[in-house]
């Protein structure tokens, strides 16, 4: 394996089976799932509908290629396309995040004949040669080298950099300037501006609600196409939203759209949506030989399914919104903890150390201690120091409080390791 192939915790955990929020490791400890693979176990581990689904399909037939009619990838599109909010929606599968935001910016740029690209500062769109180009976050970009010519503006972090003192219509404002402040500064045309609504690798970091609509505004004016990256906002899981883009509404629907992670539930779905007439304007031929594969087609249905039938979006806000005031209510008497923020069950815990700098250390080590809890959670940021959770959507009142208190022990030991003193 490379060098660079990252592992969680000092003594790398092997996990072999899950059920429901948890899973087991190969020494038959069980853990509480609050990252689910990086946001990819949506629903559940072993969700019944979902491996019933998976285990039929795969009984009948693995593998076709999208050189042949599949009918769960006819009906997921379908159902994909009418939610999507984007009128004459057409649907391309792919097997990642990462391979959507590379098939949407090769759309986009073929439609504008451009391949200038904005995109967020601190932001992360995968791991390919186009999406590191678009990748505002230097943790995840190992080079500077890209076919595309990118423009960073300032919007994706609400707390920290040079707006952070506005209120937050004051901050739409100043983005808002600093984005035609760019294009002002460009030479040609703009082919989109690429934006996760919630920054997800980035820390869960967020814009004011509207910020988007406000750049929309700009971005019609010059004919820039708008991409929606809801790899790890969609599907609900922000609790208010169906997709991110829809706390930003003023401004209807992206033109594109792309998507990933937790529809497959597990199973290796990503996708792009987008208007028809920019979907349809490449000119060559293509396929994608195991995007939109039979067997992950038919779990993606299945999910979806269950997701909607038991209305996992509600679950999300509910179960979320109480999660985030009780670890707000914990770290109000931790200084270590920085800043609790986050939507549904898409929650940033940032740690800081004695002097208030952001603490990649301190966001290790608890880590380290959630795990001895019986908790996993993520990580992130731009310096490594936010815990990243995002449980699966099915969470119970229950299990939020349970993981609320393996944090809390796990936070208070990362206060007394740092020297700190714990408020009363």
């Amino acid at each position: 394996m490379p060098d660079w192939l990252a592992l969680y915790y000092r003594e790398p955990v092997e996990l072999t089976h899950g059920e429901g929020r948890h899973v087991w490791d190969a020494e038959g400890r069980r853990y509480l799932d609050f990252f689910g693979g990086v946001l990819t176990t949506m629903t559940a581990h072993a969700l019944p509908e979902v491996t019933k689904a998976v285990a039929g399909q795969a009984e009948r037939i693995l593998h076709t290629s999208t050189l042949y009619l599949d009918r769960h990838m006819v009906e997921l599109a379908e159902r994909i396309a009418a939610l999507s909010g984007i009128p004459d929606a057409r649907v391309f599968f792919t097997t990642s995040g990462t391979e959507a935001n590379d098939a949407a910016l090769l759309l986009a740029t073929s439609h504008r004949r451009s391949n200038q690209i904005l995109a967020m500062r601190n932001s992360y769109h995968g791991r390919s040669f186009s999406a590191i180009g678009v990748t505002g976050n230097a943790s995840w970009s190992p080079t500077s080298l890209s076919p595309l010519q990118t423009l960073y503006v300032h919007g994706g972090v609400r707390s920290r950099g040079p707006y952070a003192h506005l209120s937050d219509g004051e901050f739409i404002v100043a983005c808002v300037a600093d984005l035609e402040d760019v294009l002002g500064q460009t030479h040609g045309g703009v082919a989109a501006l690429i934006a996760e609504p919630v920054q997800g690798v980035g820390g869960f970091t967020a814009p004011p609600d509207g910020l988007y609509a406000a750049f929309r505004e700009v971005l019609d004016r010059h004919g820039i196409l708008w991409i929606s990256d809801e790899v790890q906002t969609g599907w609900g899981r922000t609790g208010d939203h169906f997709w991110g883009w829809q706390a930003h509404a003023a401004s209807g629907p992206p033109d594109l759209l792309t998507f990933a992670k937790g529809i497959g539930n597990g199973m290796s779905i990503g996708g792009v949506v987008a208007r028809a007439d920019v979907m349809n304007c490449l000119d060559a031929n293509s396929i994608s030989t195991f995007g939109g594969s039979p067997v992950t087609m038919a779990a993606g249905l299945a999910n979806l399914t269950y997701l909607l039938e038991h209305d996992l979006q509600g679950n999300a806000r509910r179960v979320g919104g109480l999660l985030i005031e009780r670890l707000r209510a914990i770290a109000a008497g931790l200084p270590v903890v920085r800043e609790v923020r986050g939507r549904g069950l898409m929650i940033g815990v940032e740690l800081v150390g004695p002097d208030g700098a952001p603490s990649p250390d301190a966001a290790s080590l608890a880590l380290e201690h959630a795990r001895e809890q019986g908790l996993l959670v993520g990580k992130g940021g731009r310096e490594g120091n936010v815990l990243r959770l995002a449980p699966p959507m099915t969470l119970t009142v229950a299990e939020a409080e349970e993981g609320a208190s393996m944090l809390e022990a796990a936070l208070r030991r990362v206060q007394d390791a740092t020297g700190g003193e714990a408020r009363p």
